[in-house]
């Protein structure tokens, strides 16, 4: 049910947020939407009727009527440092892209030797016709033919015309097999584009400005899922779709969401006994623009948690992992009843499962708090002197627990549809906890774990100690104080939120599609996390529209997402357009991936069969940069076409190829993770996925210290970062949207199943001897099919640039197709329909997906992982020989 609100968050006397026309005015070479769009959908005109006053953040059930938002300012152009023309200056440079033969003599010897080449094609598929050898047997005998013709009275005209029309369809179709007069394309351009060219229009054209000042616009404001400044990014992404893309819509999902309440003392952290200890947490971080009082801050909460309140004695617990509770256990130190103190980070990555782990040592609420020694002082100057977080900084962020389910945590396995009438309890659910639990920054957590002096046992170097200064460590008991934490949140069990979809549509396979997505709530301002994709995203979007308005198109679907926002208190939504998902190439941008990735994962549920059948690969942007240091996960099969790009593209401060340095510091491409959207791509559907990022040292994640300010002193002051990674996942988009034949390499991926094999059977062996022979077979199986597969790539390769000269019989082009379908296949059939991951059967994948306790960390093989952490031998082994099996299987459908 919905839970309607008494109260809503405080409104300030101005709002910092641009109009809406000058927030799409950003340069380009295309006319912004206008006026004329704004008035198409009275809500805008609502959302972004002037008003002095501005609501900061708001819990999106408490409005009963609209209130009116103000913009402050609209974004200043970086013009000078544009390299954008004018509509006719792209229309020329394209023009000097195209393929043009010369009208000369030796141009039409080449068409006479094409069109030679062709009737012998035609020489060879007829000589390729053979009659079965016992044709007579189905043939009648003169003798019954003879019996048979008196009876006939024949209309030999008619007779005569209808043997006429039969040898002209047999001729047609012989003509259509040998490609005399094609239908095809000159593979050596594309649509009359040379291919070359375009990737280097593309890398040319990526402009770092842009991407600055849609940056600077997006972390105006706080845009957390479900709130309204997450309206306002949903109709900016919209606008940018509508000046760019086809079929522009946006799709809507009602789901599970909680919210904190902005009374007094609706989150507390407090000492309560003994009275002398007496103290209350600050909770709140100080304001991140303490001079620019209209940008409002969310409060500080985990999304997904309890709400309640409770007490207990307070008892430190390291990092929160099962380990750390079983080392206070063998200490004799009890958590019954107990608030369980601990850090972010160490051995147990995943918030929730810190907060199951204290939940199922009993523990009866979890405050967890951003240590020093991990992301503060101790590894440099904080803000505003250096990246790291200050001592009031706190990192929000879900505490679902994504390993066990993904998405709308009440319909595992289904779409959260309107229409949908299922729905699973929020009580006993798998995929949240049963205790309340709370961020806090190092600040407050100070004077928690000074109080525990004495208590306890004092912790030694070895296990324990964090970087919180002034401090004493000790565990703490059941005789330490008291410690009251309330949290009281608003929880709305069908929260209405859309995903924003846009597309360019293909010309040889439209139903097929390559899917771009990158998601837009952020849990406060979120430069880094996530506005900085976006920012990119909107880029590409610009220069791939710049292309589609002169008429490219490319071979097969892109699909561009940007995931979910909430439009539900607004009186009058927004038409939503529906189209078909895989008509077309698609632009998506997503919202709501900090709760539990839903946005993306409903969009993957609701449109299952259509993914699985048709979706080639995913290509994810997240945290897009915060450093230098170029880093990706991906299928291995993506591997090839990765470093194909990074081959071409430079790192804009040492000019080296960006492979070069990524062979240098001896990088790998790592194994997926369930920490972004490409997971239910992936592990759900089995579509090919890669998550590429510049990473660096840490910086202020999920708090409201990751802004635009941070961004331009410490992230990427130049934007030269932003604009790189922009020119690798474009040419991405591009290569596997448009080549001929999908970059996949299955050899590659055969040579990382190998791998994966050799580290599982290293994985249990100290743990019990189980037998790995099938899936060892069916590792070599895979090289052994890989190999074949891309013999015929060559083959073909050979034959239509080596003795055709580019040009592609239709018969050929007939088998190129159902060649890139079989690859976009293989990950479809290493899924487990029948059943899935034991306990967690809503994952498929048998070779990825998160262990049921590494949260969203990557991991290979998790069926038999789990089972070996369980010791569950039995089925331990049950798991070896059914991912053996399909992998053999999947791995046979690649050449038959």
């Amino acid at each position: 049910m919905v839970i309607e609100k008494s109260g809503g968050y405080h409104e300030h006397d101005s709002l910092p947020i641009p109009t809406y026309d000058e927030a799409i005015s950003r340069p380009s070479s295309s006319q912004s939407l206008g006026p004329g769009y704004i008035s198409q959908d009275a809500e805008r005109q609502g959302l972004l009727a002037r008003s002095g006053r501005h609501e900061g953040y708001r819990a999106p059930t408490v409005e009963s009527a609209r209130s009116s938002l103000e913009f402050d300012g609209g974004i200043e152009s970086s013009g000078a440092n544009s390299r954008n023309g004018s509509t006719e200056e792209l229309r020329r440079e394209i023009d000097q892209m195209r393929v043009i033969e010369p009208e000369g003599e030796e141009n039409y010897s080449l068409r006479g030797s094409r069109f030679s080449k062709r009737i012998m094609s035609l020489t060879h598929t007829l000589s390729s016709i053979h009659l079965p050898n016992n044709i007579q047997q189905w043939l009648p005998s003169w003798d019954y033919l003879r019996e048979w013709m008196p009876a006939l009275k024949p209309n030999w005209i008619i007779l005569g015309r209808l043997f006429a029309l039969l040898l002209v369809l047999f001729l047609v179709y012989l003509l259509f097999l040998s490609n005399l007069f094609s239908v095809g394309r000159d593979r050596s351009g594309s649509r009359g584009l040379n291919a070359e060219a375009l990737r280097s229009y593309m890398m040319n054209h990526i402009n770092e400005a842009n991407i600055r000042d849609n940056l600077r616009y997006l972390t105006s404001y706080d845009h957390m899922a479900g709130t309204r400044g997450g309206k306002l990014q949903a109709y900016y992404v919209e606008a940018t779709f509508n000046e760019h893309l086809e079929e522009v819509g946006m799709e809507r999902f009602d789901v599970y969401l909680n919210f904190p309440k902005n009374e007094t003392g609706a989150r507390r952290v407090a000492i309560v006994d003994p009275p002398e200890l007496a103290w209350d947490a600050l909770i709140e971080e100080e304001l991140a623009y303490p001079d620019d009082p209209e940008k409002v801050q969310v409060p500080v909460f985990h999304g997904h948690s309890r709400s309640g309140t409770v007490q207990g004695p307070l008892i430190y617990a390291n990092y929160g992992s099962r380990e750390d509770f079983l080392h206070l256990s063998n200490q004799g130190i009890s958590l019954e009843g107990a608030i369980a103190l601990v850090r972010y980070g160490g051995s147990q990555a995943d918030r929730a499962l810190k907060v199951w782990a204290a939940e199922l040592a009993g523990a009866v609420g979890c405050i967890i708090y951003s240590d020093p020694a991990e992301d503060g002082f101790l590894k440099g100057d904080v803000w505003p002197a250096g990246r790291y977080m200050p001592s009031d900084a706190v990192q929000r962020g879900s505490v679902a627990r994504t390993g066990w389910v993904l998405g709308d945590v009440l319909t595992p396995g289904y779409a959260s549809l309107p229409s949908e009438s299922r729905r699973d309890s929020k009580n006993n659910n798998p995929g949240l906890n049963e205790i309340p639990s709370i961020p806090l920054a190092w600040r407050d957590a100070q004077r928690l774990l000074q109080a525990l002096k004495g208590h306890g046992i004092k912790l030694e170097d070895s296990w324990g100690k964090g970087g919180v200064p002034d401090t004493e460590w000790w565990s703490g008991d059941s005789s330490s104080p008291i410690v009251l934490l309330k949290n009281d949140q608003d929880e709305v069990e069908r929260m209405p939120i859309y995903n924003v979809l846009g597309k360019i549509s293909g010309v040889e396979q439209p139903e097929k599609s390559i899917i771009v997505g990158n998601h837009r709530d952020a849990w406060c301002f979120g430069a880094a996390d996530p506005s900085g994709g976006t920012a990119i995203l909107l880029e590409v979007v610009r220069i791939f529209g710049e292309l589609r308005k002169i008429g490219w198109r490319p071979l097969r679907t892109i699909e561009f997402a940007s995931w979910w926002v909430d439009l539900r208190k607004f009186s009058s939504p927004p038409q939503i357009k529906k189209f078909p998902l895989f008509e077309n190439a698609y632009v998506h941008c997503r919202d709501g991936e900090e709760y539990n990735l839903i946005g993306s994962t409903e969009h993957v549920e609701a449109r299952m069969d259509d993914i699985r059948r048709d979706a080639f690969a995913y290509l994810n942007l997240d945290v897009a940069v915060v450093g230098s240091d170029f880093q990706a996960m991906a299928s291995p099969v993506l591997n090839s076409a990765l470093f194909h790009v990074l081959e071409r593209v430079v790192d804009p401060v040492s000019n080296q190829s960006l492979r070069a340095i990524f062979a240098d510091r001896e990088r790998t491409v790592k194994g997926l993770d369930a920490g972004s959207d490409h997971a239910a791509f992936q592990m759900l559907a089995g579509c090919s996925s890669l998550d590429i990022r510049f990473g660096g040292p840490p910086y202020p994640y999920h708090s409201c210290y990751d802004n635009f300010d941070w961004m331009e002193k410490f992230g990427d002051a130049n934007f030269q970062y932003h604009k790189t990674i922009a020119q690798i996942w474009a040419l991405l988009i591009l290569d596997l949207s448009d080549r001929d034949l999908l970059p996949f390499d299955f050899e590659v991926y055969a040579d990382a199943v190998h791998g994966y094999v050799e580290e599982i059977v290293q994985y249990s062996q100290d743990k019990h001897e189980l037998d790995f022979s099938a899936l060892q077979h069916a590792a070599d199986e895979m090289a052994s099919q890989a190999k074949e597969f891309h013999e015929w790539s060559q083959s073909w390769s050979n034959m239509v640039y080596g003795s055709n000269e580019g040009f592609e019989s239709n018969s050929l082009a007939i088998k190129r197709m159902s060649h890139n379908t079989r690859m976009a296949d293989f990950e479809t059939n290493l899924l487990d329909l029948d059943g899935g991951l034991p306990g967690r059967e809503q994952f498929k994948h048998v070779i990825f997906a998160p262990q049921a306790w590494n949260g969203y960390g990557s991991a290979t093989f998790p069926g038999i992982r789990d089972a070996v952490d369980g010791k569950d031998w039995e089925l331990a082994q049950r798991q070896i020989e059914k991912v053996a099996g399909v992998l053999s299987y999947a791995s046979k459908k690649l050449n038959h």
